[in-house]
């Protein structure tokens, strides 16, 4: 049996993680092995079963199979670099299920492949109640020998669904930047309108009942993010998607757009919202935020009643 291994324990890793342990003891094979830069937020994977490993480049000697769920292009660049240093890995695969960069996919697939290793680039849409209940949405793209062999371990475990795009690694991580145009679309428009509902007396909660009964539940979980104050959660509490990491998809995408001659304009919008939260409120903010931004372009506080009240 394959050796099965998790980097990246951040809010989604974490999930994603004890899904996996979950499933590899119910199927009877090895427990899973992690590692995270913080051991520390592996206590309830342990706990579940999970084995620590002191860092990556030991996970990557004593697992044949590697997930990794990380933050930006520049840490999965490290991982591959710290991966070829760590020994022999031909005839490992590696799965990431990050957002990066096509060209960052593109890279990482060709210095690993070049190493006699497999990459799989399989970014993850849903939020981290998807990935607890383990109905995440995966985009994979990779050698077909080798996607056949990851799908049994994320199918009915950490996902509900699984977009194939063939071999060419990019097409996944181009997929998962182009649904982050509508998400990033859909916050900022979901904000302006809740904030117009506000000014014009409508009140948010009237306005959250026509989005849900209008749009259905998705629609409303972005609003619900605004009215319950998720927007600015409080110190100490970690947001649902960290205002950073959405700046950097948000980046990813107009750059690529730019590139192909368009503009994505609500993107650069969004974008320029949350610039503003995170230079306003500080690196402790959802996604989401661009509705402070908003509320204060309107003269209302960039806080609300149900969010934290300071910077």
């Amino acid at each position: 049996m394959s050796q099965v291994g998790f980097y990246g324990l951040g809010s989604m890793g974490i999930c994603m993680a004890l899904n996996l342990q979950k499933h590899l003891q119910e199927t009877k094979q090895p427990s899973l092995h992690y590692s995270n830069r913080t051991l520390s937020k592996g206590e309830t994977l342990k706990a579940a079963g999970g084995v620590e490993e002191p860092n990556y480049a030991a996970l990557v000697k004593s697992c044949d199979i590697i997930f990794t769920m990380i933050s930006n292009d520049k840490v999965l660049n490290n991982l591959v670099d710290v991966a070829l240093l760590a020994g022999s890995i031909r005839g490992k695969i590696f799965v990431d299920t990050s957002t990066v960069h096509p060209d960052t996919a593109v890279q990482s697939s060709e210095k690993l492949t070049n190493a006699g290793a497999s990459f799989i680039a399989s970014p993850v849409f849903g939020a981290n109640a998807m990935a607890a209940s383990g109905k995440l949405i995966f985009a994979l793209a990779g050698p077909r020998a080798v996607t056949d062999l990851v799908k049994p371990l994320i199918l009915n475990v950490m996902g509900r669904s699984i977009i194939e795009l063939g071999e060419d690694v990019s097409k996944s991580s181009m997929l998962k930047i182009a649904g982050n145009v509508i998400v990033i679309g859909l916050m900022e428009v979901i904000s302006e309108v809740q904030v117009f509902a506000e000014k014009v007396g409508l009140g948010t909660t009237i306005m959250e009942k026509m989005i849900a009964d209008m749009f259905g539940p998705v629609a409303e979980s972005y609003s619900k993010r605004l009215t319950t104050g998720c927007y600015a959660p409080p110190h100490g509490t970690t947001p649902g998607f960290g205002i950073s990491l959405a700046i950097k998809d948000a980046k990813h995408a107009i750059s690529i757009a730019n590139g192909h001659d368009m503009r994505l304009n609500v993107s650069e919008a969004a974008l320029s919202h949350m610039l503003n939260a995170r230079s306003y409120a500080g690196e402790n903010l959802d996604s989401s935020s661009m509705y402070g931004t908003i509320r204060q372009e309107s003269g209302l506080p960039f806080w609300s009643e149900n969010s934290r009240q300071c910077i």
